[in-house]
């Protein structure tokens, strides 16, 4: 693949970043709606409107996957929604969160076990940066007191964490698995957030035109087309930077809630800007700097005559 098409690529996938950080303003403005009903509506609504695209552009055939590939994408979501869900429902919200938030460092190490894949120093500096100012995001600035007697939630929040980093990496090694299958997925997820919610949730609806659309908001992009979006950057871009830019996530969301009037600009949040973006700049220093690189390799072949391959690297990198 070229660098130009992998450069397209990470940038469609950090566009799902993007729309995970409306994830808490829409999530505010759905009401009181129970976590399994919110998924089951999110995921259905996305599902159905991604299968009436492929019925539209006459792709349906694209959604006959082994039974392997149906197992995975539905586990992958579903899997990763349960037990997240279940963290917050037996831990403290701020340390459940925190610990779950542990898997874009997880993508950018587990990506070392790729194929054609490699994991530098400044891969790990940048993404343990983004790590830290998430700590102190979604800490406030204050200790953390993990709970003796929430054992069951931290470790449903260690598990949703395995299983979004685990599903994130090994689409890569689905690679031929076309991006239209994500639509099923999304249908069997709802189906089985449904059957959930059936079991474990008394039913209360959105009420009134702002929660709905809330509802429609979360469907359409953060439960919906980000989903999408996230598959083609981990199947076909840099999945390191991908990782590291994860972070912004959570730092995007506190700043959108706080431009709605929903919480205040402090100094941890200030500080915790500095520190995601700083390690994610770090992270992905070098798709930053290879077209800075192509076009001096560039000018020096059409010095020398030589193929611009010879010449892909510079010993002047700024970063080193």
């Amino acid at each position: 693949m070229s660098d130009a098409k992998r450069v397209k690529a990470t940038v469609i996938g950090l566009s799902a970043v993007l729309m995970w950080a409306t994830l808490g303003l829409f999530g505010a403005g759905s009401g009181q709606v129970p976590p399994f009903l919110l998924n089951a509506l999110c995921f259905g609504i996305s599902g159905s409107l991604a299968l009436v695209w492929l019925l539209a552009t006459g792709k349906l055939r694209l959604l006959r996957q082994p039974l392997r590939v149906w197992a995975f994408g539905t586990f992958g979501l579903f899997g990763f929604h349960f037990f997240y869900f279940t963290a917050i429902r037996n831990a403290p919200p701020v340390e459940a969160n925190l610990i779950n938030y542990t898997w874009p460092l997880l993508i950018v190490l587990f990506s070392a076990f790729l194929p054609g894949e490699k994991l530098r120093l400044h891969h790990v500096i940048g993404t343990i940066l983004g790590l830290a100012g998430a700590v102190l995001l979604i800490s406030g600035g204050e200790g953390l007191s993990f709970s003796g007697g929430s054992a069951l939630g931290y470790a449903a929040a260690v598990t949703s964490s395995l299983f979004w980093s685990s599903y994130s990496v090994l689409s890569r090694r689905l690679g031929a698995v076309p991006t239209e299958a994500v639509a099923g997925f999304c249908l069997l997820t709802a189906l089985l957030s449904a059957l959930c919610h059936v079991m474990l949730e008394q039913t209360v609806w959105p009420s009134g035109g702002l929660e709905w659309a809330s509802l429609l908001g979360l469907a359409l992009f953060p439960v919906g087309l980000a989903f999408f979006t996230w598959d083609i950057g981990v199947k076909r871009g840099d999945i390191q930077v991908l990782g590291a830019a994860a972070y912004s996530a959570p730092l995007l969301s506190t700043l959108l809630l706080i431009a709605f009037g929903f919480g205040a600009l402090t100094f941890s949040v200030a500080i915790a800007c500095v520190a995601i973006t700083v390690g994610a700049l770090i992270a992905a220093k070098d798709m930053i700097f290879r077209k800075r690189q192509d076009k001096r390799a560039r000018e020096q072949a059409g010095d020398t005559g030589l193929p611009p391959s010879e010449h892909s690297t510079s010993p002047h990198d700024p970063l080193g």
